[in-house]
């Protein structure tokens, strides 16, 4: 797995960024050797902000957690990310590394957005990504992932943009456009 470790508003210690390689190596048994991780700590007055993202195989995995310190915020994001796996398992299983989960599981039994005016529509944030095609499940699945509430993807079958999202209820609605 490769790293990319960056630090806003801080210059991070040798001692935490080994940190990192050493939570986030338990997770190499999953991840091909291709695989990116990106950590992301923002320190912004009393609190400090770990963001990972992974990117595998076209699959992105994504974890966020804010602490006083930022070593708990990162053992946060390792128990995120565990916890996604876990939860995901089987789903997951196709797309990685075979056998990775059982050698895994044997081992281990935001920025603030500033106020707007209700007549100010202004574009604060744009975010660029590629759109493979996927499934429905596999977009519901990816969308759950990155801890979003709704994901934009090709949908496989109609080879169309569509989008997923996760309604109050707890369950997923499908956005699809008409010709």
């Amino acid at each position: 797995m490769k790293y990319n470790i960056i630090g806003r508003k801080v210059n991070l210690k040798d001692n935490f960024k080994e940190r990192v390689y050493k939570k986030l190596g338990k997770f190499e048994k999953i991840y091909s050797e291709d695989a990116e991780a990106t950590v992301t700590v923002t320190v912004e007055k009393n609190r400090q902000t770990v963001e990972v993202t992974i990117r595998d195989n076209g699959m992105m995995y994504r974890a966020e957690s804010t602490a006083l310190e930022m070593n708990d915020a990162l053992d946060a994001v390792v128990d995120i990310l565990g916890g996604q796996i876990r939860k995901n398992k089987t789903k997951l299983s196709k797309k990685m590394k075979p056998d990775s989960f059982e050698a895994y599981f044997a081992d281990e039994e935001a920025d603030v957005e500033d106020e707007l005016d209700e007549e100010d529509y202004a574009v604060v944030k744009t975010k660029t990504f590629s759109v493979k095609p996927l499934s429905v499940e596999e977009a519901i699945l990816q969308m759950n992932l990155i801890g979003h509430e709704f994901f934009m993807f090709r949908n496989a079958n109609s080879n169309e943009i569509n989008v997923v999202y996760k309604r109050k209820n707890g369950t997923y609605g499908l956005l699809e456009p008409e010709v």
